[in-house]
């Protein structure tokens, strides 16, 4: 089985720091790439047969050449070691989103034409400014807004499936996969479109005012954007693609956010969109310069396997380029 684009874009890096040729690595795996299982390899080696993946390989290659050669990174030195972390992440409070990490030290995130920060469960964001791990069963929609929550329930039941239980929270499985089905394709038909737009609102509004309310100090805003943008106790890189370009990051540390920068306003809102939606600004100032940077992002709220399906998730994104965001540095 080919290995998946996010399987390659992160193995691929790490092989492109060690230098040398792509092609003689997939021949002989190098010694210093460990934690990467035999079926997993074997799905890179075989993707990079398919013409379709050339370009991926060979942009994701060149990200771990360039941090070979970059002075903030291995600065030409070759590692002794290259760690997969593949998709098991450590229990707890793992701010860091790295994908790969050097000789022990230097940890590497890979993002390709990616915009989200992270997706995590609505109320680890709106009600605990993603502290903790902590995960809950309840329907975020049920819960900021049952009553709207329901009506539309109520008009997909009549246009679909009248058998169906009549309150939305006495969905079982059975009834979920029936759900599915019938709100094949995802765009609404106009008679239910009405009702869904009011669940939007209900769910955006409250969840907009319970995140407020957990930002009720400067300590707690600067947190609260130090998490959303990963930033933590020690700094990281960030290696790939945007829209833009070439992607070449060095995240500083919470410490060497302070020493350079200060939060002048955090603010979150409700925002109208085709499902619920929070926006997050954030205004910074740089110390020395005095000038003023601006970064903004928005929070989906949504069910990621079609609507009624699973628990709703908070999909964090960042809608500033990634380069221009105070504490990203362009990698030297």
């Amino acid at each position: 089985m080919a290995g998946s684009r996010t399987e390659i874009t992160e193995i691929v890096t790490g092989l492109g720091t060690l230098g040398g040729d792509l092609e003689s690595y997939l021949v002989a795996r190098p010694e210093q790439l460990v934690y990467v299982p035999d079926a997993v390899w074997q799905g890179i080696v075989l993707a990079y047969d398919e013409p379709a993946n050339r370009q991926l390989f060979a942009s994701a290659f060149e990200s771990g050449v360039a941090f070979l050669r970059a002075l903030d990174g291995l600065r030409g030195r070759v590692p002794r070691l290259v760690e997969w972390k593949g998709p098991n992440r450590p229990p707890g409070d793992d701010v860091i989103p790295a994908d790969l990490r050097v000789d022990h030290v230097f940890q590497i995130s890979c993002k390709f034409l990616s915009k989200i920060l992270q997706n995590c469960g609505p109320a680890r964001l709106f009600e605990r400014n993603l502290v903790g791990e902590q995960r809950t069963a309840h329907d975020w929609f049920a819960v900021t807004a049952g009553s709207q929550y329901q009506t539309f329930y109520e008009a997909v039941r009549r246009a679909f499936v009248n058998e169906l239980p009549p309150e939305v929270t006495s969905l079982r499985r059975p009834d979920r996969t029936v759900l599915k089905q019938v709100l094949r394709p995802r765009e609404l038909p106009p008679d239910l479109r009405p009702a869904w737009a009011e669940l939007c609102t209900a769910v955006s509004r409250e969840s907009a005012a319970r995140w407020k309310a957990n930002l009720t100090s400067q300590r707690a805003r600067l947190r609260m954007l130090w998490r959303l943008l990963r930033i933590g106790d020690a700094p990281y890189f960030i290696l790939g693609a945007a829209d833009g370009g070439r992607l070449r990051l060095r995240v500083a540390s919470a410490w060497d956010w302070m020493q350079q920068f200060d939060l002048r306003r955090f603010e979150v809102q409700p925002q109208r969109a085709g499902q619920p939606q929070v926006a997050w600004h954030a205004e910074v100032v740089e110390r020395r310069a005095g000038s003023l940077r601006v970064i903004d992002g928005h929070v989906e709220i949504r069910w990621s396997h079609g609507r009624f399906q699973g628990s709703p998730e908070a999909k964090i994104y960042l809608d500033t380029p990634h380069s221009a965001v105070p504490g990203f540095f362009a990698l030297t």
